[in-house]
C-alpha cells in the first residue's frame, strides 16, 4: 500500500467492486469517468477568474485580517470579489466584513452567498452564517470538516467573480489538504478549448509576522505549497512595525532577529508582496466590520494594502 492508503501500481478493474479501499482509491472512479463532485466544483469555479488561498503557518499573524482587507481593497478598485471562509472552528470573516447577523439563503441553484453590508461586489460564505448561535463551538472531526468544504465548493452560487479569496485556518492539516485537492482536481466539462484556460488556483498568499517563531512556521507552509503543487504568489509581512496614529512614526515591535520576511523570501526564492504596519485602528475597523479603505486613506497601512493588491493584480493577470 502507498502512504496515501491506495494500492501501489493500481489494481485490476474487476477487483474494484469488492475492494475494501474502493471509497478512497481512485481506481473505481477512474473506470467510470470524472468524479461528479469534481465536475460540480469545476462548473462553480468556471465563473471565477482568479482563485487565491490565504495561508499562514501559525495562528495570531492576522491572516483573516489580511484576507478581509485584501478583499475590500480589491472591491474599492472596482473588482467583484468573493470571500470563502474555511476556518471551520474559528470563523471570523463574517464579523470583519460586517455581515455577522446575515443568513445564507438556498435556492434551486444552490446557496446564495451573503453580500457584505449590501455591497453586491463583495460576496461572503462562512460556517459562521450557519450556526444557530454565533458563540456555538464547532466540535468536528476531519471528515465532517472536509465534507462542508466540498459543499461550499459544489453548492455556493458565486456567479461571476474577478477574485475568490479563500481564508484558511492556521497550519497544514485537513482543511488545507482538502481545499487544494478539491480545487486542483476540479473538472470543467464545459470549457471551450478554443478559449483561454482559467487557472484552477492562481496560488497562495502566505501571511507572517517578522519574528523567527512565525517565520519558522511559514517556511513549513511554503514547503506544503511546493509539495502540493500550489504556486506561492507571495508573502505578506503583517504587523511589520507599530505606527503611531498621531505622529505616524514607525516603531518595530517584533524584532526580525533573522532578517524578517524579506530575508526568508530571498532564501526560499518567493516574492515579498509587501509589509503591513500595525495600527490600532485596523483592529477597531475589523471589530466594527468596516473596511480599512473607508477610514484610513493616506495612512501607511492603506498605502501598504494598495501596494500589495497592485502586486497581486499584476502577478495574477
Amino acid at each position: 500500500m502507498s502512504q496515501q492508503g491506495q494500492p501501489e501500481g493500481g489494481c485490476a478493474p474487476d477487483k474494484c467492486s469488492t475492494c475494501p479501499m474502493k471509497s478512497s482509491c481512485g481506481g473505481a472512479s477512474n473506470q467510470a469517468g470524472p468524479d461528479p463532485d469534481m465536475v460540480k466544483i469545476g462548473k462553480r469555479m468556471s465563473t471565477i477568474k482568479h482563485k487565491i488561498l490565504v495561508l499562514s503557518g501559525k495562528g495570531g499573524v492576522g491572516k483573516s485580517t489580511v484576507s478581509s482587507q485584501l478583499a475590500t481593497t480589491l472591491v474599492s478598485k472596482g473588482y467583484k470579489v468573493g470571500v470563502l471562509d474555511i476556518d471551520i472552528c474559528g470563523p471570523s470573516i463574517p464579523r470583519m466584513l460586517g455581515c455577522e447577523q446575515e443568513d445564507v439563503h438556498g435556492s434551486a441553484d444552490g446557496w446564495t452567498p451573503v453580500c457584505s453590508q449590501g455591497n453586491e461586489n463583495l460576496s461572503v460564505m462562512s460556517i459562521g452564517f450557519l450556526l444557530s448561535q454565533k458563540d456555538d463551538a464547532v466540535i468536528w472531526r476531519g471528515p465532517r470538516k472536509n465534507a462542508l468544504i466540498k459543499q461550499f465548493l459544489t453548492d455556493v452560487n458565486w456567479s461571476d467573480l474577478d477574485y475568490l479569496i479563500v481564508d484558511t485556518p492556521p497550519g497544514t492539516s485537513d482543511e488545507h489538504i482538502s481545499i487544494v485537492q478539491f480545487m486542483m482536481g476540479a473538472v470543467d466539462e464545459d470549457q471551450d478549448p478554443s478559449k483561454p484556460q482559467t487557472k484552477k488556483v492562481d496560488g497562495a498568499v502566505v501571511v507572517t509576522t517578522p519574528q523567527e517563531v512565525s517565520l519558522a512556521a511559514v517556511r513549513k507552509e511554503i514547503n506544503f505549497c511546493h509539495k502540493t503543487n500550489l504556486p506561492v504568489i507571495g508573502v505578506v509581512e503583517n504587523m511589520s512595525a507599530f505606527v503611531c496614529p498621531n505622529c505616524q512614526t514607525e516603531h518595530p515591535l517584533f524584532a526580525p532577529s533573522t532578517g524578517g520576511a524579506k530575508k526568508m523570501c530571498e532564501d526560499m526564492k518567493v516574492h515579498l508582496l509587501g509589509a503591513i504596519p500595525l495600527d490600532p485602528r485596523v483592529s477597531v475597523a475589523c471589530d466594527e466590520g468596516k473596511p480599512v479603505y473607508e477610514t484610513m486613506q493616506g495612512t501607511p497601512v492603506m498605502d501598504a494594502l494598495n501596494h500589495i493588491v497592485d502586486e497581486l493584480v499584476k502577478l495574477c493577470p
